[in-house]
């Protein structure tokens, strides 16, 4: 059977007592998590959902998320995931846009979930932490056959112009996805216990966090919203093995004021990906808490795992590895063609992983993948071992005067920096160069420097082009849902 849906029955078989996803006291084994979305799914057939209808999520990191996201693949439904921290009106594009048969919201989110549902005409249904309180219909026996090459979730990518995408993922994408996260990135047994802090709305901790952790039968731990000081306390608490995070994660936990106290000899392996993790954050995590951090890269339309530096391997900090099982990469310039060796390149991807396109979209499934590869928006390197190295974003790429700075590069400076905690450089408006470089900062609790400090120090460590002509102090960097720094948004700041 293809149903993503069928990993949860075998985990429900073979690991029937065993803690599938926690919140604090609360816990769901696997037979009940299996119990509780095969009532989901009889409750939505009885609403008259059929196999190929959305049904959206509007949740946090709560146990009702498994439940519902695992019944309504259960049913053969599509699932359409959210930020609960959307608007009225940003719901109300998600739910035109998938043409959403139904959506399901948290009760303690507000009133955007059943505003907007109201405004389109459909159904929401509002739920606790647990899940529904009450439902219809009688549970399902076994999950809706559903075929490789069907859609099973809708993730709509943010971009950084125009309206956000609906990327279509498989069965097979998501399912291939998970299962090389299992054997070739985490190897994840059932004894794992893995932190549930990316939010499971977000490709990264819904591929790698939920799916995977199901496939190994092992238990999810989850936090509704990142917190570095709640992080810690649940690693001890939970003897967490696999971390799994963006940057900023780690540096959030790395700076805490009780980070030295805390109890986190249990790690085992740690994953990163979403930005480029900064070598310096990585070292001294590594070094803080005795444990080894893999970085990778993907993107919601390849479901997303591409590359990763992979247990077994050569190790190669700030890059991000070489492409996983059942993937492909190729470094390509404007026209498609692979760039000569040792050259920067935009990454293409083709593979198992690689998105179905996005929804309603052929134009821009066209654009996105014009020749079976998919362009990622990403200029990288690689190396003579096939390790792939970000140079940065292809659209956030400065342009000085004719020469060309890579915002990472210069990151990664200010970040060497004792008393940086965040950075994000970004190219500024200039009458003359075109462009000018232009850095925000923040600093860790308790440290200090002033402007001149910072620009001397970057300009001891980079070409005199390179370093940043304005910086500007900022209590806290704009992030995205996983914490991803947006560089974006810093700069609608300043402008």
């Amino acid at each position: 059977m293809t149903n993503l849906a069928s990993n949860l029955v075998d985990a429900a078989s073979e690991h029937a007592g065993r803690t599938a996803v926690r919140l604090d006291d609360a816990t769901l084994t696997y037979a009940e998590l299996h119990r509780a979305a095969a009532a989901v799914a009889g409750d939505l057939v009885a609403r008259g959902i059929s196999p190929g209808d959305r049904v959206g999520l509007v949740l946090p990191n709560v146990p009702a998320y498994p439940v519902l996201f695992y019944g309504a693949l259960y049913a053969g439904a599509i699932v359409v995931p959210m930020n609960p921290l959307l608007k009225a009106r940003e719901v109300e594009y998600y739910l035109k846009d998938s043409g959403m048969s139904l959506v399901f919201g948290w009760d303690g989110g507000g009133d955007a979930v059943p505003q907007g549902a109201e405004a389109v005409g459909i159904p929401s249904v509002m739920v606790g932490a647990l899940g529904p309180d009450a439902l219809d219909g009688s549970p399902i026996d076994d999950p809706v056959e559903r075929a490789d090459d069907d859609t099973a979730v809708i993730l709509y990518t943010s971009g950084t112009t125009g309206q956000p995408k609906g990327a279509e993922l498989t069965h097979h994408n998501l399912n291939s996805n998970a299962s090389t996260t299992v054997t070739a990135l985490v190897q994840t047994g059932p004894d794992d216990v893995v932190m549930g802090c990316l939010p499971l709305f977000h490709v990264f901790g819904l591929t790698c966090g939920l799916n995977a952790s199901v496939i190994a039968g092992a238990c999810l731990t989850l936090i509704p919203r990142f917190d570095a000081g709640k992080a810690l306390e649940v690693v001890a608490r939970d003897r967490v093995t696999v971390f799994e995070g963006v940057p900023t994660m780690y540096a959030g936990m790395l700076h805490h004021p009780d980070a030295d106290s805390a109890d986190m000899s249990s790690l085992r392996t740690c994953i990163t990906g979403g930005s480029a993790m900064p070598v310096e954050i990585l070292n001294s995590f590594e070094k803080a808490f005795g444990c080894e951090i893999f970085e990778g890269y993907g993107l919601s339309e390849t479901a997303p795992v591409a590359s990763f530096n992979q247990p077994g391997h050569e190790r190669k900090p700030g890059t991000i590895g070489f492409p996983v099982p059942g993937c492909e990469m190729r470094l390509v310039d404007d026209d498609g063609a692979e760039v000569e060796d040792g050259d920067p390149g935009e990454i293409a991807i083709r593979g198992e992983n690689v998105m179905k396109g996005y929804w309603g979209r052929p134009d821009a499934t066209a654009e996105a993948i014009p020749d079976g590869w998919f362009r990622s928006g990403d200029i990288a390197t690689k190396d003579d071992d096939g390790y792939y190295t970000i140079v940065d974003r292809k659209k956030d790429l400065i342009i000085r005067g004719g020469y060309n700075v890579y915002p990472r590069e210069i990151e990664e400076v200010l970040y060497e920096h004792p008393a940086v905690a965040e950075a994000a450089v970004i190219g500024i408006p200039h009458s003359e160069l075109g462009e000018d470089v232009g850095a925000a900062v923040a600093f860790k609790q308790g440290e200090s420097a002033t402007v001149e400090e910072l620009q001397a120090f970057v300009k001891e460590r980079v070409a005199a082009y390179k370093y940043p002509r304005e910086i500007w102090v900022v209590d806290e960097l704009p992030k995205g849902p996983t914490g991803k720094i947006l560089r974006r948004e810093v700069k609608a700041a300043q402008d």
